[in-house]
């Protein structure tokens, strides 16, 4: 007689003896006992957590007989009766199987279909079980949609697929469907104990562990790496033999790297490493060992009263209480993310070992007060520090101009002038620069006159502002261009932008970038023409024009107020905005708009309950015609004349004109902005 290999000899013949899917086989036992039965199941789950066992379980509990001959439908089917004994052996002429895989066309589908018109030979009813039913094609699945949202009272379907998200929603409404779970690997331990206690072979617990924690689920993973593991150790399943032939890496490494790491000790990390290379472990399942074992002692370090129900016989859980008091939790927390990316990693170097090695130290590394190797003091953490500014170094891409500085405590080196403007000699240290001889030739860089003595002690001067705008930040964005090296070395210290005082309590902004600070004049010298220094991208915008009345006023600062307030949003404020003020009768106000869109009558109400709120109009109405005077034009005026104010005063810096004239500058469109 020749072997039949575990997985077979012990297939589940009753839903009693099913492992790991008891949800599964407590809802068809009360299907089966009540005899509520559906036309259509459908078995989802991953590779060998019973699928076709269950179809099988499910044909003989339809058909069973009963050892005298005179059963019925029950969810305990005999196993002895003829129907049993047919369905366990694969020949019962009632029960089909359909391998979708290989059969997978309109063709094996239809002539699948054919038989359904013919009632049972044998047994009570037809199963039609089709295996892996997402290798279906479309067609198949239309040509069996019709019979399989209504088939005879005698035919029952059974579909099992890995994969359900494949299977068409019209197919999975017409199914009852169940997934069966992964088993978990104290299940499938316990399992595989009783399959080799029923064989009489000796089994070493932790080998019993490896193998239910290689098989990730499947119970005929793990009875076929039994099977390999019998023959591997000549009928006996010790740890050292069963990790031999998985390729898994002995705990003691596992527990001796993360030891090392809670310790800081780099040299046994590495020699650790290097005994994996020599003895051919695997680099993979070394960091899949650490990060399950830091996993589990994260779990101890947050609820430690757990390792004091821990096996006292198990020498990992002693040794992982052991670990999880010695590293912190933080670190364990950083250890186990490090070690799963990693995993990644191993790929993509041409080493594994030399990646596994890389990970480690990633792991020291990043270890607070950890060493490269075991007997090295920890590396002395540097604080970057910014460099003196040199006076030679390249300009930045923006260049600000502004008025004359105060005289600085310590004036630069004197540099000679470039060659197309006549320089005079370099002045002494103590000495002030001479003034230029000629008014009608700018004087040289380096000898530009300082203001008095008293203008450092006052700020710069500023153009007239118009009392009704904002300030404008004096400081023009110009494209980057390369500097030359004369002027670069003209352009003496590195200081920051100057900003305009701000008045008192109020916050000042960060500075901006450091700058080269050029020294200009403050008059403009007579005769010198200067180029053109804006360029604005297009043709300028027309002036908003208004005609200004007194009902204008009052209602541009009504709708000011009511904006400012967040009384009024979205298109009641576009209303307010866009409308005029035609008159006021009392709590009747009059106002009139040019675009209907805006004079809708829900918004109209909002506009004025948020009036009448504000003690202002008890009625409101709203006319169309042409409007002359409005808040939006008031706002597009006031802006536009800011933007004006801005550019003219940028415009008439004199260092400003000095860049453009030196240094070819130009300013960037739409770079000048109102604050």
């Amino acid at each position: 007689m020749s072997y039949v290999v575990l997985a077979r000899k012990y297939r589940s013949r009753n839903f009693s003896e099913m492992v790991g899917q008891e949800h599964v086989v407590q809802a068809l036992t009360n299907a089966l006992t009540q005899q509520r039965l559906h036309h259509a199941y459908l078995f989802t789950g991953t590779r060998g957590v019973g699928k076709t066992t269950v179809s099988r379980i499910l044909a003989k509990a339809l058909n069973c007989q009963g050892p005298d001959g005179h059963g019925g439908i029950t969810a305990t089917p005999c196993g002895v009766c003829q129907a049993c004994r047919d369905i366990d052996a694969g020949r019962f002429v009632d029960y089909t199987e359909l391998d979708a895989a290989s059969n997978r066309g309109v063709d094996e589908v239809q002539s699948l279909l054919e038989q359904a018109v013919y009632k049972p030979v044998a047994g009570r009813f037809k199963v039609f079980m089709i295996d892996e039913v997402h290798m279906l094609t479309n067609t198949a699945f239309n040509a069996m949609l019709k019979t399989l949202e209504e088939p005879p009272e005698y035919l029952k379907f059974v579909l099992a697929t890995t994969d359900p998200q494949k299977v068409p929603v019209t197919v999975l409404s017409r199914c009852l469907q169940f997934n069966l779970r992964p088993m978990a690997p104290d299940t499938v331990q316990q399992h595989l104990a009783h399959v080799l206690a029923s064989e009489g072979v000796e089994a070493e617990p932790q080998a019993l562990r490896l193998l239910s924690a290689a098989a990730r689920g499947s119970m005929r993973d793990a009875l076929s790496l039994t099977d390999q593991a019998i023959a591997f150790g000549s009928g006996r399943l010790q740890e050292a033999a069963v990790r031999q032939m998985l390729g898994s890496v002995d705990r003691s490494y596992v527990f001796r790297l993360v030891e090392a790491l809670a310790q800081g000790d780099g040299r046994t990390v590495v020699e650790t490493a290097e005994a994996l290379r020599v003895n051919g472990l695997s680099a993979a399942s070394t960091l899949e060992d650490m990060a399950a074992l830091l996993q589990r002692m994260a779990v101890l370090q947050a609820v430690p009263q757990l390792a004091a129900s821990a096996d006292p016989n198990d020498a990992e859980a002693a040794g992982t209480a052991r670990l999880a008091a010695l590293l912190p939790a933080d670190e364990t927390q950083l250890l186990y993310s490090i070690a799963l990316h990693g995993r990644g990693e191993l790929g993509l170097a041409p080493d594994e070992y030399a990646a596994l090695t890389m990970v480690l130290l990633r792991l020291l590394a990043f270890k607070p007060g950890a060493a490269a190797s075991g007997d090295a003091a920890p590396a002395e953490k540097k604080t970057l520090t910014r460099p003196e500014p040199a006076p030679v170094e390249a300009p930045p891409p923006r260049v600000a101009a502004a008025t004359p500085l105060p005289a600085p405590t310590a004036a630069p080196a004197p540099v000679a002038a470039p060659a197309r403007r006549p320089a005079s000699p370099p002045p002494a240290p103590a000495a002030p620069p001479a003034p230029a001889a000629d008014a009608g030739e700018p004087p040289p860089w380096d000898a530009v006159p300082d203001d008095d003595a008293s203008a450092a002690d006052e700020p710069p001067p500023w153009p007239d502002d118009d009392p009704g705008l904002p300030p404008v930040r004096d400081a023009v964005a110009v494209s980057p261009r390369p500097v030359p090296p004369a002027v670069a070395q003209r352009a003496g210290t590195a200081l920051p932008v100057l900003e305009r005082p701000l008045p008192a309590g109020q916050e000042q902004r960060p500075a901006a970038a450091p700058v080269i600070a050029v020294p200009v004049r403050v008059q403009p010298e007579p005769g010198v023409r200067t180029k053109p220094v804006y360029e604005p991208g297009g043709a300028p915008r027309p002036p908003v024009e208004f005609t200004q009345t007194a009902e204008g006023d009052f209602w541009h600062a009504t709708v000011q107020q009511l904006v400012a307030s967040e009384a009024i949003a979205a298109l009641v404020r576009e209303l307010a905005l866009q409308s005029q003020l035609i008159g006021r009768q009392g709590s009747h106000w009059t106002l009139r708009v040019d675009r209907e869109t805006l004079a809708q009558p829900t918004t109209q109400e909002r506009l004025r309950k948020a009036l009448a709120a504000a003690g202002l109009a008890e009625r409101l109405t709203v006319e169309i015609g042409p409007v002359t005077d409005c808040p939006a034009r008031r706002n597009a005026a006031a802006a536009q004349a800011r933007q004006r104010r801005a550019e003219e005063i940028v415009l008439g810096d004199p260092g400003v004109q000095a860049l453009i004239r030196d240094w070819d500058a130009r300013i960037i469109p739409g770079s000048i902005k109102p604050l």
